[in-house]
This record gives structure tokens, C-alpha cells and sequence, in this order.
């Protein structure tokens, strides 16, 4: 086989394919997580009443938290709890909570992943260190991608004729999005 542009590109672009398509996903996924995100699907809810708390803000600690998860039969992580307007909002990693310290009424929330497209997501966020080394030779192999695809066209389509106006374009709008609308 012949080093060429064309077929560097070709091979580079066939071995990553499935890393391609699975970045694309999990990127649309995280850009939307906040109206649905595939780590965490509502799987159950349950309406709870607990005894009303009369001054909250002094009252519910974390062993407050604690007699609370044991008393709900909840054997998950406590990620962070708060307590805003009399409204108690505990996170954990796979249930959140909702309370009305006034009223006592409330709900818990149990979340799964959604299979694959969950694991998914997860490869856009994961920070283990081969992770790390092989997303690192990832970013290179879409720069080689990217280079060698500059100079496949040959002709009045090629980059230097009409390619270069194109990517100079794509550039631009990430950085005006970077810079002007955020």
C-alpha cells in the first residue's frame, strides 16, 4: 500500500469509526442532559411522608442525613444535601430526594443508566488513565484525520482553491461561540 494522503485518511477514519460514532452520541447526549440524560433515568419514585421539622436550617445535619437514609432504606452514596425555603433537596449517586420540612411530604426519585448509551456518555467524562492515553492518541489520529483530508481533492474543489474558505468558516463559528456568546 501506498502512503498517501487518501489512503492515511481512509484507514485512519475506518480504525476510528467506532470511537467517532460513539463520541458523536454521547456528545449530543451531554449537550442535552438537562431534559434527558441517559446516566440517570428516572426508574422509580416514591411518594414519602416524614414527621414535620420546625426549624430546619438548625435541625437537619448530617446525622440528621443519616437517620434519614437509614430510616428510607436508602443504600446509596450521599453526594450533598441542602436545605432552601424549608425544602430539604438530598442527592445521592443514584437517588435524589424532595421534602417539604414543613409538611413532611415528599418524594424519592431512584435513577438508573440507560444501557449502552449510558456507557457511552461515560467515555466523555471517564478519567482513568489509559482512558486518558488512548483519547489522547484519539485527538491525534482526528488531527490526522482532518490534516490528510486537506489534501485528498485535487482541482477547483480542492483546499487550496476552495477548501481553505470552508474551514476557515468552521473555525470561526466554535470561537465566536466561545468568545462572544457565552
Amino acid at each position: 500500500m501506498k502512503l498517501t494522503a487518501r489512503n492515511i485518511h481512509r484507514d485512519f477514519a475506518y480504525f476510528y469509526l467506532g470511537l467517532i460514532i460513539a463520541f458523536s452520541f454521547s456528545g449530543i447526549f451531554l449537550n442535552h442532559r438537562r431534559d434527558w440524560h441517559p446516566r440517570r433515568y428516572t426508574f422509580s419514585s416514591q411518594e414519602i411522608t416524614i414527621p414535620a421539622v420546625a426549624h430546619a436550617d438548625s435541625l437537619v445535619n448530617e446525622a440528621y442525613i443519616e437517620a434519614f437514609t437509614k430510616e428510607q432504606k436508602i443504600e446509596d452514596n450521599l453526594r450533598r444535601f441542602t436545605v432552601e425555603k424549608d425544602i430539604l433537596r438530598i442527592s445521592y449517586e443514584k437517588h435524589d430526594v424532595q421534602v417539604d420540612l414543613t409538611t413532611g411530604k415528599g418524594k424519592i426519585d431512584e435513577y438508573r443508566t440507560t444501557p449502552v448509551l449510558g456507557q457511552m456518555t461515560q467515555l466523555h467524562v471517564d478519567t482513568s488513565k489509559w482512558w486518558i492515553y488512548y483519547s489522547d492518541i484519539f485527538g491525534v489520529g482526528m488531527l490526522v484525520i482532518a490534516i490528510t483530508g486537506m489534501f485528498i481533492q485535487k482541482g477547483e474543489n480542492s483546499f487550496r482553491s476552495r477548501g481553505w474558505k470552508l474551514a476557515t468558516i468552521g473555525i470561526l463559528f466554535p470561537l465566536i461561540f466561545l468568545f462572544l456568546l457565552s
